[in-house]
């Protein structure tokens, strides 16, 4: 068992409207999320002195406590790799408050990555690129899609996996995020059939609805000790592990120049060490927000973590499966792809309400779930428990 296992806990989530036009400041959106967060805690501004945040956000952490009152402020760190920091941001949190360099840390990721800078536009010249683009974008890989896309059609091409098996996740996340009025895609369903109608993205790997989306909005969470937990009024989420992964030949979601590309090394090494820490396998998970920016890396993502074998998530990733009432429900608020793209934070939050047993679509009896964060970069994962 790790040294952090069952010592930390989350004990406060809070979030903005997920929509495509905030109309305010990043700042602003982080505010409003981590007052949230702090009320749902039973907590003040007082009591904080740790953040954790990623290293793409734009809200410095003097800005955010002069706007919310934090006194002093003992620990701060930032988080690399975009999305992969997910997790992480909580592992960092834990060992904050671990080693005594925090009491009560919050964590916290704001941007209006619709309405403002987009991840998906690759501007500037190529001599302001970075070296590791630098070697694709002259051919056209200059978006996260075309990146993914050389990878998964390895994978199909070796497998057998056709762009109808990818489909499922969305209709899964989709099905999700049709009962959750906090999702943008609220009261809106896909079937198979309305999948593959959608339009390509990139022929024949992605089509339209294998994309996530592009959102404005805010998350955050507050983590403390399980000793101060008990005192506070929510049903804490204790972190039984945590981790973060980088292997070898890895960059930013292409490392063409691996053995094979059909993987994901750094979700795999992830795995191995939250099984270890935690003493639990696949088998003893109940839900899990897994990492959908782009359909084809979760089916992958089932594979590295092992609970299926290689090249066996075609077949055992199915809609009745991973839905709410099957074995191994996931990304019950609807995900990346159904309720909001907010860096994988929202998947955070929705694992802390399934263990709460608050969620919208609550899985019966959650005693363990698994968080991951963003895939094809170095990146991270949480086991999250009651």
């Amino acid at each position: 068992m790790s040294a952090l296992s069952g010592r930390t806990a989350i004990v406060g989530i809070g979030q903005t409207e997920f929509s495509k036009e905030s109309g305010r400041t990043e700042l602003q959106l982080a505010c409003e999320a981590v007052r949230a967060a702090l009320d749902d805690a039973g907590l003040t501004p007082a009591d904080v002195d740790g953040l954790v945040t990623f290293s793409q956000d734009t809200t410095e952490e003097l800005e955010l406590g002069r706007n919310l009152g934090f006194d002093e402020i003992t620990m701060f760190s930032r988080i690399t790799y975009g999305g992969g920091a997910a997790a992480a941001t909580v592992q960092h949190a834990a060992m904050a408050v671990v080693s005594g360099a925090a009491e009560v840390v919050v964590i916290y990721r704001a941007f209006n990555e619709r309405s403002g800078l987009r991840f998906g536009n690759i501007g500037g010249s190529m001599s302001t690129m970075p070296l590791w683009l630098s070697w694709y974008a002259p051919f056209g890989l200059l978006t996260p899609g075309s990146w993914v896309s050389l990878h998964a059609r390895r994978y199909m091409h070796e497998y057998g996996v056709t762009n109808e098996d990818f489909g499922r996740i969305a209709v899964v996340d989709r099905r999700h995020a049709a009962t959750n009025p906090n999702a943008w895609f609220y009261e809106r369903p896909i079937t198979l059939a309305d999948h593959q109608a959608s339009p390509w993205v990139v022929e024949p790997v992605l089509r339209l609805l294998d994309c996530c989306q592009e959102s404005d909005g805010g998350v955050a969470l507050v983590l403390t000790s399980v000793e101060r937990a008990r005192d506070l009024p929510q049903r804490p989420a204790i972190v039984t592990a945590a981790a973060q992964g980088a292997t070898g030949e890895g960059e930013m979601m292409t490392s063409y120049y691996r053995d094979t590309v059909t993987g994901l090394p750094e979700i795999g090494l992830v795995g191995r060490q939250l099984w270890q820490q935690s003493g639990l396998s696949p088998t003893d998970i109940d839900t899990a927000f897994l990492y959908d920016h782009f359909t084809p890396f979760v089916l992958v993502q089932l594979e590295e973590l092992g609970f299926c074998g290689r090249g066996e998530a075609k077949d055992f990733a199915t809609i009745e499966r991973l839905s709410v009432g099957g074995d191994l429900p996931i990304n019950t608020s609807g995900g990346l792809l159904g309720e909001a793209y907010i860096h994988g934070m929202n998947g955070i939050a929705e694992v802390v309400r399934q263990i709460r047993g608050t969620s919208v679509n609550q899985v019966d009896d959650v005693e363990h779930a698994l968080v991951t964060a963003g895939t094809g970069v170095p990146t991270s994962g949480l086991i999250l428990s009651r």
